[in-house]
């Protein structure tokens, strides 16, 4: 073959190999995820990956994953008709907001959600068992741990009478009320912290410093833990012992921390997509729900604010940083 004739070949050999793989990518199924970035050394987003990976889908292999969330002039509902109108092959979203959005928006394509709220009052599945329809995922009410957050706040400063409660007031899970009674049955008082942005964070604690606080409770909301470095570090600034709803806040160095693995609860998304992307029907999925919690003290940080940690909390404690 003349040497002209070969580089033609391998020309269009090439253009064929070209082609077939823009083929095999654009056929790759696609899930849209509905989701802010995520912050911290295993970020969120790669748990959902490990997951997907258990159910033997790899992003750039065989799957494909596009990130859509809504500007300052959007509203989640247009980033979700965005994805549908993309023809995604499932939606995946950790933020409560983007579940209702997503369901919404279309009842055909399947959704996958990590929420904290109860996902059968959101509308969101006909039962925890049996959702019904196109959306299953993971939930868990974070706010029903609070009394034994309290509890172990109390073990550790027992001579404590005075505690703040930071809380996100456009958070549906912020139940004043139901955070009084709590800390009560703790015999304590609470003095309530308000936060729904980075700038009432500071003065949120400013605030407890000034109401000598003797020590803190974080509830869970999506801006303290896509924050929860800079809230960490508040809380050190002010030099206030802090209780926390997930451990990831104690590895960002935090004091304790009581209640479920948030990578966790995104790996169990990222199973279920796999499972839905598989054959599974997400009306036949029944909505996972955490059942082990985890107890971390970080001795690194106790040791910082002076603190003598009761044999009795250490002994009760799944997880001990040193």
């Amino acid at each position: 073959m003349k040497r002209r004739e070969f580089m033609t070949g391998l020309g269009a050999a090439a253009m064929t190999l070209s082609s077939a793989a823009e083929a095999q990518k654009s056929s790759m199924p696609v899930i849209g995820s509905l989701n802010r970035p995520s912050a911290g050394t295993e970020t969120f987003a790669e748990a959902f990956r490990r997951g997907l990976k258990q159910m033997r889908f790899v992003e750039g292999q065989n799957i494909s994953i596009v990130g859509r969330w809504p500007n300052a002039n959007e509203e989640l509902r247009d980033a979700a008709a965005e994805l549908v109108r993309r023809r995604v092959a499932l939606i995946f979203t950790a933020d409560n907001g983007g579940a209702l959005a997503a369901k919404a928006t279309t009842s055909d394509i399947p959704i996958v959600f990590v929420v904290g709220l109860d996902p059968v009052a959101m509308g969101l599945a006909s039962s925890i068992n049996r959702p019904g329809g196109n959306a299953t995922g993971v939930a868990f009410q974070a706010s029903a741990l609070e009394p034994k957050r309290f509890e172990l706040l109390h073990a550790l400063l027992p001579h404590t009478s005075l505690v703040a409660a930071l809380i996100n007031p456009d958070n549906p899970n912020a139940n004043v009320t139901a955070l009084r009674s709590a800390a009560s049955s703790s015999g304590l008082q609470l003095l309530i912290l308000e936060a729904r942005n980075l700038a009432e964070l500071e003065t949120a604690f400013a605030r407890s410093v000034e109401h000598r606080a003797s020590a803190l409770l974080v509830t869970s909301d999506r801006l303290f833990n896509l924050e929860r470095r800079r809230v960490v570090d508040l809380a050190a600034r002010s030099a206030m012992p802090a209780m926390y709803p997930w451990r990831d806040f104690a590895d960002a160095g935090g004091l304790m921390s009581y209640g479920n693995s948030l990578t966790d609860a995104f790996r169990q998304g990222g199973i279920y997509a796999g499972r839905i992307l598989s054959g599974d029907r997400p009306a036949d999925l029944p909505i996972w729900q955490p059942t082990r919690f985890e107890f971390v003290i970080n001795l690194k940080v106790a040791k910082t604010l002076n603190l003598e940690i009761p044999p009795g909390l250490l002994a009760f404690a799944d997880e001990v940083i040193e």
